[in-house]
């Protein structure tokens, strides 16, 4: 089959959307399909690469000021067609609602292309890099929501990585007409197991090799609440020793450590900045738990990869997080922006190995039914249901059509 995948967030953007998005397309693409995937241009200028087994479209960009390093392609309707006319794909899978996602959208309805839309979209994303709006918060999320509603009601099937992003609809999701599924993300099981890190990897990243090591992986932007872990780094630091890893990059880098050195920890704490593919998974095996303090997270992406790796998982109960972190099995969950309770939580794990070996077995277990290759098959029986429904429904309308 001939899939088209459209997102305006790809990689080499290190985010939730971008991951998956190159996870879904290489993985169909080794499973024999087609792929092409429409993306923004990390040069401004339109080109085209090849990653790996399939092709990315570039359109023309322009930098997105809300968010460091994020280009947007703001015109790309123009482009967006003659893609899609060369590609003549069987299904689209749209990924994101902006402006690629409404070009791709517009053109799928107009040459009756079945399309399959994906919601990994919080408003809450935006508004916490708009703190000059935050006093509009609540409309703001509202009309967002709205807005959503109405993009994906036009496509024919609607998926999200969880249960709870299907809930972030609110009472919107009874006004969409359309079927509404919940398909894991997924991760490749077989780039993230529980074994041990290379010893290059501690001394190329300067990371104590003696020590219980708290990590965290992801954008270090303000809505991922990492000024939370700092500080319960602090107060664990009062308690144990230990050692933070703090694996990407964002915006907020910077204020995060100097957040460090105000708080005396900075030589506890290791921000590795972004890094490759290879040094990710190997940094996900060095620590003993990971931490995700986000309110955000329509699945997290980072703390499956995580569990993959055999860490027990400490997170704020926020979000499709719950849906991960199952409190008291695989880890602890702690109050939205609650330092002290998370440290308290991080404590209990890396001062008894009995609990940590416990809870890591469990990750284990679940990150098994987020496998890359079950979330694949759903995708593929999702795309031939779509595209044999509007076969259906073209021929009943020509039916209709020739009895007037």
């Amino acid at each position: 089959m001939k899939v088209l995948i459209a997102s305006d967030l790809n990689w080499p953007l290190i985010n939730g959307v971008a991951t998956f998005t190159r996870n879904l397309a290489k993985g169909l693409a080794d499973r024999g399909h087609e792929v092409v995937v429409i993306a923004p241009s990390q040069t401004g200028k339109a080109y085209t690469e090849i990653d790996g087994n399939y092709k990315i479209y570039r359109t023309r960009s322009v930098i997105f000021p809300l968010y460091q390093n994020i280009r947007v392609s703001l015109t790309p309707l123009l482009e967006v067609r003659r893609i899609i006319q060369d590609f003549e794909p069987d299904v689209i899978h749209i990924q994101m609602l902006m402006w690629i996602g409404q070009a791709t959208m517009s053109q799928a309805r107009r040459r009756n292309i079945p399309v399959v839309s994906t919601s990994h979209a919080m408003p809450e994303n935006l508004m916490d890099n708009l703190k000059k709006l935050a006093p509009l918060a609540r409309p703001i999320n509202y009309m967002l929501r709205e807005y959503g509603r109405r993009f994906h009601s036009r496509a024919d099937a609607i998926t999200s990585p969880t249960e709870s992003g299907i809930r972030s609809f609110g009472k919107h999701v009874e006004k969409i007409e359309k079927p509404i599924y919940a398909i894991s993300n997924g991760i490749n099981l077989t780039q993230f197991t529980p074994t041990k890190a290379s010893p290059s990897t501690y001394l190329k990243f300067g990371i104590p090799t003696d020590l219980p090591i708290v990590s965290y992986v992801g954008r270090i932007d303000a809505e991922k609440h990492l000024g939370v872990l700092i500080q319960a780094m602090e107060i664990i630091l009062k308690k144990a020793k230990a050692h933070l890893v703090v694996v990407g990059s964002g915006g907020d880098l910077e204020c995060n450590q100097e957040l460090a050195r105000d708080l005396g920890i900075a030589d506890h704490v290791t921000f590795t900045g972004r890094v490759s593919d290879e040094d990710l998974i190997e940094l996900h095996k060095v620590g003993d738990v990971f931490c995700m303090p986000s309110p955000v997270e329509l699945q997290s992406i980072a703390t499956l990869e995580a569990m993959a790796s055999g860490q027990p998982v400490v997170a704020v109960d926020a979000g499709a997080l719950a849906e991960l972190c199952h409190d008291k099995k695989n880890g602890f969950l702690f109050d939205l922006d609650d330092a002290r309770m998370a440290a308290d939580r991080i404590l209990k794990i890396i001062s008894d190995k009995t609990l940590r070996a416990r809870m890591s077995t469990a990750s284990l277990k679940i990150a098994k039914t987020h496998d890359m290759v079950h979330t694949l098959e759903q995708f593929e029986e999702l795309y031939n249901m779509v595209i044999e429904q509007k076969k259906v429904d073209l021929q009943e309308n020509e039916q209709y059509r020739l009895s007037e």
